[in-house]
């Protein structure tokens, strides 16, 4: 991470002082970065001039004297509270009293780390995300102490560098690694309930839910170890807040070693002749010859262009119930975060099927589905054919409350809203802090207002209902704008 941060620098124009405790490892560490320099220029990212000049900016120094004249100071060492402070109390007998400190940090308090010196207010979070020379985001975090000025500062140098900075308060998890807790969290609480298997709850995230990667496939990528590491780190600062809760089902994998693609296995198998398993996709059935389809929902209106475009013959009626679709004897709603069952009981209707959310129903080539358990297999079957006539493969999965990409965007957005509620951040730097850190498709509360607030919080009044626990209590700033009428981006 540190000699992605030097690269950024330099081909910003700024001479950059390396500095390694391990002996040779910042020398290393520059002619790795001047290879990628190198590689920017030959692909003609970079102008020769610019590469050449960045290449020299960079210089390898043995010791933290050598640093006395540096005006920004970026510590990119071990994630260790004692360790960091330790470091900074060295600097600050070095340094001139103006130079900045920025810790990149991704899971400790600055505030914790500026209480060890004498001037804190020097001292703010440069949180780069890896690989540094690619990711957009940089998380400016204030402690108790920054200084505002010194914020700002960093905010502008980032920008500078071509990067998109946003300012966070030191809380646990700043934005990113706080907000998507959920991502991970509900995907485990849908294995754990049965819904599906790993392979197809990514495949619904990816092709309906519009995410660059499912959350198994992902949390194997980061490492059990890591992420397992940071939802506790999460929950603990958090005095055990059940919206963080860690899962057993991940804390079985860390206890056997399953620690994902850099052990060889972990949701998946990565071993050398190991074969990941594909999604389970209901077998195609015959095109039904009774469509109604209903009201102008987004999920109706998509409907409608995909069948039209198919040559696929449906009729249209207004909805009075919400309900998008009629088929045969099944009656498709979106979830709104109640079972398939529970609906079906309380609108006296027994062949109830439910449809997930998707990021944008006119190009999902996935949708997810769930039937009532009073529902017959004849109108299960009848609403699979009328999705697949659409041209969706379909997932079908056990019938649990709120489904999967709808439960987990309303679940992002309620805590995106929490930290905009409590001062962490602004709307806006919520959501660019999600798609540039963590490369959302869309910022979870720019994806709420588009949902429409009222359904976001009654998905999870209905979430808080089925399980009863505090894990879905709705942010007081959700409750706000829904009573006020109005997104939470404003209007």
């Amino acid at each position: 991470m540190g000699a992605g941060i030097a690269q950024v620098a330099a081909v910003a124009g700024h001479r950059v002082q390396v500095l390694d405790n391990r002996p040779g490892a910042a020398a290393e560490a520059i002619r790795n970065v001047q290879a990628q320099i190198t590689k920017l220029a030959d692909k003609g990212k970079l102008s020769a001039e610019r590469a050449a000049q960045a290449s020299t900016n960079l210089v390898a120094v043995q010791q933290l004297s050598d640093l006395a004249g540096a005006n920004l100071i970026i510590e990119a060492i071990v994630e260790n509270l004692q360790a960091k402070q330790n470091l900074y109390a060295e600097l600050e007998g070095i340094v001139g009293e103006d130079c900045i400190f920025g810790t990149n940090t991704s899971s400790i308090s600055v505030t914790a780390i500026g209480a060890a010196l004498k001037r804190p207010q020097r001292l703010a979070g440069l949180h780069f995300f890896n690989p540094a020379p690619v990711m957009a985001l940089v998380e400016i975090v204030s402690g108790l102490a920054t200084e505002p000025g010194v914020a700002a500062t960093l905010f502008a140098t980032a920008t500078a560098w071509g990067k998109t900075a946003v300012h966070a308060k030191s809380t646990p998890g700043f934005i990113v690694n706080r907000v998507a807790r959920p991502y991970y969290g509900e995907a485990l609480r849908l294995l754990t309930e049965g819904a599906a298997d790993c392979a197809t709850l990514d495949a619904v995230m990816r092709e309906a839910g519009g995410f660059r990667m499912g959350p198994f496939e992902l949390m194997d990528m980061i490492g059990h170890d890591v992420n397992y590491a940071v939802t506790c780190s999460v929950w603990n600062a958090f005095y055990n807040d059940p919206r963080f809760l860690p899962s057993l089902v991940q804390k079985e994998l860390l206890d056997a070693g399953f620690l994902g693609k850099k052990s060889g296995r972990g949701f998946f198998d990565y071993r050398d002749g190991a074969s990941k398993p594909s999604a389970q996709t209901e077998a195609l059935r015959d095109t039904p010859a009774n469509i109604t389809l209903c009201g102008d929902s987004a999920a109706s209106q998509a409907l409608a262009e995909r069948l039209a475009a198919a040559a696929i013959p449906f009729t249209q009626t207004p909805s009075a119930d919400g309900r998008v679709a009629q088929v045969d004897d099944a009656v498709l709603f979106v979830t709104d975060g109640r079972s398939a069952t529970q609906c079906a009981a309380e609108a006296g209707l027994a062949n109830v099927v439910l449809i997930d959310l998707a990021l944008d129903y006119r190009s999902a080539t996935r949708l997810a589905l769930a039937s009532a358990a009073q529902c017959t297999e004849d109108a299960a079957g009848a609403a699979i054919a009328l999705l697949q006539a659409a041209g969706l493969h379909v997932a079908r999965l056990a019938d649990v409350p709120g489904l999967a990409v709808m439960r987990t965007v309303a679940m992002l957005a309620n805590e995106a809203a929490d930290a905009v509620y409590q001062g962490v951040c602004s709307p806006a730097a919520a959501d660019d802090a999600m798609r540039l850190g963590v490369n959302y498709p869309k910022g979870p509360l720019a994806w709420a207002d588009a949902v429409g607030l009222p359904a976001i919080h009654t998905v999870l009044t209905h979430l808080g209902a089925s399980y009863g626990e505090d894990r879905y209590r709705i942010s007081p700033l959700i409750q706000r704008h829904v009573c006020a009428g109005q997104s939470i981006h404003g209007g």
